[in-house]
């Protein structure tokens, strides 16, 4: 009797989606053979985001195209479907998603049946109901929105060197940056470091009239690092005329002026929300458990609690940190855990199959480096705190380990050698996200937006 292929159902073509998918196309093509399992990744976009490297490609250091990986390219053995999963049964084993033709097509969702689920949806950005954020806030967790922020922040440099109302130069010259996490913090310092070596073309726009702001509730920032490495940040950036203010939050941002808690007010056009993160909306739509954080509830070997069959891992995941010593502690959601996640989640989908011992993930936490532009960083690594150009050259040397396939690596590090011999691009390209603004106009039709208006 032929034994059916297992249908494995990857949800997220993220860190974990892909490097489980990767990991699950190397065994089974090795190991289980060809024609036992029949390997379908759901994911929105095409490709993996390496979001270390976003405030790299937002500075301008790094091609955007480079800070992706093609997932059809990598996946060549698996089955890469465009589209997002709305809800899951489980009991039933099957899952709700549209993809690019049901939306063309009008249909609804499709049903999709599997015989084991690995949910890696990752997370989507927390916001508050802070008035005007939806308006004029702009995140930092997509390469779309990295390259948009960079173009933004040139265009501002553009307006303040054109106007001549003092009001819209000092509104356009003024950065405003929510959260002090590894997102907020990289890419302030990266994106200061480029906007304050472009003054330098510019002949109405010096360094010290930029005003770049971090605003942080809680007391400490790159909480991360430690609380030493974390001052010496705060100190760093001060003294390159940045303002960091600690305990303070952002109450509004309406008609384009920062207000904070501490009742100061900045009018500016550029409010970046990098204040952490939330789980994926789609974990609610599923019948699995979740913890009151909504986070999947897992086990050691990375199944779902009481469900046999479903996995996960990374953002999505509160998986139990067997090395904390502590009971009840879970594994922080961060890339180092997710990498390596993946690796033992994938062995065990196959343990599982072949009715093997499954394998408990156990990692101890080595670290973190952070950028905060170019020739600077901190880090805290095994215990060894650096800070200035050896952190920085750790945080590359770290990024570039992990950066998914050959390729990427060595155009990374070509781009990175190139960046040394030569001077640094400070084109703005925000045209492209009106691509068919010109054409539109010159056909007839009405500009699709209001230049004066736009920010």
């Amino acid at each position: 009797m032929v034994k059916e292929p297992a249908r494995i159902l990857v949800v997220g073509g993220g860190y974990v989606g892909m490097y489980t998918a990767l990991r699950l196309q190397r065994k089974l093509k090795r190991e289980l053979g060809r024609g036992e399992a029949e390997i379908t990744v759901v994911t929105p976009d095409p490709y993996m985001t390496y979001q270390p490297f976003l405030p790299e490609a937002a500075a301008g250091s790094i091609s955007p195209r480079h800070v992706v990986v093609p997932l059809r390219r990598v996946l060549a053995d698996c089955r890469v479907v465009i589209g997002e999963v709305r809800s899951i049964r489980h009991a039933e084993r099957v899952a709700a998603l549209t993809t690019l033709a049901t939306e063309e097509e009008g249909t609804g969702t499709e049903q999709l049946s599997y015989d084991e689920l690995v949910l890696a949806p990752g997370s989507v950005s927390r916001t508050l109901p802070v008035p005007g954020l939806a308006d004029h806030g702009i995140g930092f967790k997509t390469v779309e929105e990295a390259i948009g922020l960079r173009n933004h922040v040139l265009e501002q440099m553009d307006i303040a060197s054109s106007t001549r109302d003092p009001a819209i130069r000092d509104a356009a010259l003024t950065f405003v940056f929510v959260g002090g996490g590894y997102a907020g913090v990289e890419a302030l310092g990266e994106l200061e470091d480029m906007a304050r070596y472009a003054t330098r073309y510019y002949h109405n726009v010096q360094p010290e009239d930029m005003k770049w702001i971090l605003v942080e509730a809680s007391d400490r920032i790159l909480p991360e690092v430690g609380e030493e490495m974390g001052r010496y940040t705060v100190t760093e950036l001060r003294r390159r005329n940045i303002q960091v203010l600690l305990g303070t939050r952002l109450e509004s941002c309406a008609d384009r002026v920062a207000v904070l808690s501490d009742g100061q007010r900045f009018p500016t056009r550029t409010v970046v929300w990098t204040a952490g993160v939330k789980p994926h909306p789609l974990l609610a739509a599923t019948d699995l458990p979740l913890t009151g954080r909504g986070r999947l509830h897992c086990t050691a070997e990375l199944s779902i609690e009481g469900h046999a069959h479903a996995w996960a891992a990374g953002d999505a995941a509160a998986v139990p940190d067997v090395t904390a010593g502590a009971p009840g502690t879970t594994c922080a959601p961060n890339a180092q855990h997710a990498l390596r996640q993946a690796k033992v989640l994938g062995d065990n989908i196959v343990h599982s199959l072949r009715g093997e011992p499954l394998q408990t993930y156990a990692h101890k936490y080595a670290g973190s480096v952070a950028s905060l532009g170019l020739h600077k960083g901190v880090a805290q690594v095994y215990g060894r705190k650096l800070k200035g150009y050896p952190a920085w050259f750790m945080h590359r040397a770290y990024h570039l380990s992990r950066v998914p396939t050959f390729n990427r690596k060595a155009r990374v590090l070509a781009e990175w050698a190139l960046a040394g011999l030569f001077k640094r691009e400070i084109v703005s390209l925000g045209s492209l996200e009106h691509p068919r603004a010109e054409f539109e106009l010159a056909a007839g039709g009405k500009p699709p937006y209001d230049p004066k208006g736009s920010t």
